[in-house]
């Protein structure tokens, strides 16, 4: 494989650069640029040197070999002062080495999981660990990127493998007679792994919430308080306010940390009956994305309840509560109820985001329900009698391999460029 380079800190002025390469040019490239080779995962200070013999700068070098480092090949680090002219002529003098090119987007983490020092599942989490905006994000990606999942998935596997080999040897003798009837212990591996894929598929649509963050509208009539309650919980005029109703046409978003879980609020427009047919489509869109969110907050001043959109666990509440004397409700004007309704929105949140599952991706949810699709088959099968074994063996055999796709030992090469392209180069 060719040796890559490239830049692996955000570009720009900085103190530091972190250049990375990796492949077997390694020692070339200290040769040309800094001398013989650091003692490996020891930090040297080197002077880089062009072909002219110019001195660049003075860098921090870090050698990894091969077998030892984050891709699996020998990997080179200049650590380097962060100017963009620093950079450029670091950067120049690689390029101009035979036998080294620039890497493309996630290259360093493809080749870590072509030599298998990631697996498919951890390269996912890696990619998320990158996106990660807020701390459950990242404690969910680093729980994916120290391999849990794999490990689970390798639990699975060996259940799995063990309860084929029973099989097998059920039907490898069937014309003999058996000493031990090995059924029991098949139907008890089975039961197992469907129970455990069961558990994980159930986590997989709140681990998803916590990775991409959960939806919360703001529902009710038009002139309610709505935006000036978005503007209050985004500490900034996020949504234009006004004492004319239906202002808001469309949906407005407002991205927000709360305690740790990434939540966007919906500012929706106001439910009524109108013959305005921009507001038509405006109140149509408020009542699609409060239906699909994941909570709901209602304002209302005359109790207005709207069933139709309302579902367990949403939030009521009586709004421009600073107008009525001692109403208990909320007010976006005066902050009366803010803190009370934050703290409500975050219990909620959070208890919904304790039911997360080690599987974080579609990817994932579609991969166990295959392995768990045939899992039943096979119980199915055994339940019919011996003369089915040969086919509840293969429907494990099919399990085994949907298990295999989810860390990526099979069936990769279909995911593998949606995946590296929203790695940034360098990584």
């Amino acid at each position: 494989m060719e040796t890559i380079f490239a830049l692996s800190t955000a570009p720009g002025k900085a103190a530091v650069a972190v250049i990375r390469v990796s492949g077997s040019e390694v020692p070339e490239v200290c040769r040309v640029m800094c001398g013989d080779l650091p003692a490996p995962r020891q930090v040297a200070l080197r002077a880089l040197r062009g072909r002219s013999g110019d001195r660049i700068d003075e860098a921090l070098v870090l050698f990894f070999p091969e077998k030892a480092s984050f891709t699996g090949e020998a990997v080179l680090e200049l650590q380097t002062h962060g100017s963009p002219a620093v950079i450029a002529a670091v950067l120049g003098e690689l390029s101009r080495i035979p036998g080294l090119r620039q890497a493309e987007p996630g290259e360093f983490t493809r080749r870590a999981l072509d030599h298998g020092r990631l697996d498919l599942t951890r390269v996912e989490a890696l990619s998320d660990l990158l996106a990660a905006e807020t701390e459950a994000q990242r404690r969910q990606a680093m729980r994916g990127f120290s391999g849990e999942l794999a490990r689970e998935c390798a639990i699975w596997r060996e259940a799995l493998l063990r309860a084929l080999a029973l099989l097998e040897v059920t039907i490898d003798f069937a014309d003999e007679e058996i000493p031990v009837d090995v059924t029991p212990e098949v139907r008890a591996l089975l039961a197992d792994v469907i129970q455990r894929l069961e558990r994980q598929i159930r986590g997989v649509g709140i681990a998803e919430r916590v990775r991409t963050g959960f939806e919360v509208a703001i529902v009710g009539p038009p002139n309610v308080g709505k935006s000036t309650l978005l503007n209050r919980l985004a500490g900034r005029d996020a949504a234009i306010t006004s004492e004319h109703a239906g202002t808001t046409r469309d949906v407005l978003e407002v991205r927000m940390d709360l305690d740790g879980l990434p939540v966007t609020i919906l500012d929706t427009a106001g439910l009524r009956e109108t013959r305005d047919a921009v507001e038509k489509i405006g109140i149509a869109r408020a009542r699609d994305r409060a239906k699909a969110a994941d909570l709901r907050v209602f304002l209302s001043e005359k109790g207005e309840r709207f069933a139709d959109l309302a579902q367990v666990g949403d939030i009521h509440l009586v709004a421009k509560a600073d107008l009525l004397d001692g109403a208990d409700g909320i007010s976006g004007l005066t902050g009366k109820g803010i803190d009370a309704l934050v703290a409500r929105l975050t219990d909620i949140l959070q208890e919904r985001a304790s039911g997360a599952g080690l599987a974080t991706h579609a990817r994932h949810e579609f991969a166990m329900r295959k392995a768990l699709m045939s899992l039943k088959e096979a119980h199915e099968h055994l339940d019919l009698g011996e003369s089915l074994t040969d086919l509840a063996a293969a429907e494990v055999h099919s399990a085994v391999r949907s298990l295999d796709s989810l860390v990526g030992r099979i069936d990769v090469e279909a995911v593998l460029g949606e995946i590296f392209s929203s790695f940034c180069l360098g990584k």
